[in-house]
C-alpha cells in the first residue's frame, strides 16, 4: 500500500468526516478532498477551523491521536474581553474540566491579531466588550478541550484555529485548499512518531 499524508486547511462550518451529515447540511471532507482511503488524524469541531492532518497510514495515525504520545497541537485563540495574569497562570498549570484535569499548557497573549483570512460567517460582535487573542499549545486533543478551558476562566472562546500540529504549519495554504507533506515534513513525522515508550 502507498501512504498518503496529507495537510487541509478546514474551514469554518465543514464537518471533520467524509460520509454526509445528517439531512445533508453541512459541508465535509468529501467536499474538498477527492483522495480516496485517508481519514483524518484527530478532529477539529464544526466550529473551529484550521490545520488537519489526513493519512492512510494507521500506526501514525494512532500514535498522533493517543494522547500518551504528548504530541503539541498549537491554536490561535480569540476570546472574549482580556485575560489577565490569574487566568492565563490557570489555563498554562491545568485546570479541572468535567471529571478531568488539563496537562500544563503553553499559553500566551498575542500582540497583535493574527494574520488570517476572515471566517464566514464573522463572529459575533459587541461593541462594548473587548476581545484578544492567545496562543494555546497543548500536548492533549480532548474534545472540545480548548473552549472547555477559556470558558472555566471567564473568557468564552469566540473563534478557534489550528495553526501547528507539532512541526507541520498552517502557512500557505487558504481555507479549503490541502496539500501533500514535503519530504522533510515527512520525515520529522516518522522521527516523531517511531515507536517509543510512551509518556503515560
Amino acid at each position: 500500500m502507498t501512504f498518503r499524508y496529507l495537510l487541509f486547511y478546514k474551514p469554518y462550518g465543514v464537518l471533520t468526516q467524509f460520509s454526509a451529515s445528517e439531512g445533508g447540511q453541512h459541508s465535509t471532507l468529501k467536499d474538498y478532498i477527492p483522495v480516496p482511503s485517508v481519514y483524518p488524524v484527530g478532529r477539529l469541531d464544526r466550529d473551529s477551523e484550521g490545520l488537519l492532518l489526513l493519512t492512510n497510514d494507521g500506526q501514525m495515525q494512532h500514535r498522533l491521536s493517543d494522547r500518551r504520545f504528548y504530541h503539541p497541537r498549537t491554536y490561535w485563540v480569540q476570546v472574549e474581553r482580556i485575560p489577565d495574569a490569574a487566568a492565563l497562570q490557570q489555563l498554562r498549570q491545568g485546570i479541572e474540566i468535567q471529571n478531568y484535569r488539563t496537562r500544563a499548557a503553553v499559553v500566551q497573549l498575542l500582540g497583535a491579531e493574527p494574520d488570517l483570512p476572515p471566517r464566514d460567517p464573522p463572529i459575533r460582535w459587541r461593541k462594548q466588550v473587548p476581545t484578544t487573542w492567545l496562543e494555546v499549545t497543548l500536548t492533549e486533543g480532548r474534545n472540545r478541550q480548548v473552549r472547555r478551558m477559556t470558558a472555566a476562566v471567564g473568557f468564552p472562546t469566540l473563534r478557534l484555529v489550528r495553526v501547528a500540529i507539532a512541526h507541520l504549519r498552517l502557512t500557505g495554504l487558504e481555507p479549503g485548499q490541502w496539500r501533500d507533506l514535503t519530504q522533510t515534513e515527512l520525515k520529522q513525522l516518522n522521527q516523531l512518531t517511531h515507536p517509543k515508550q510512551p509518556r503515560v
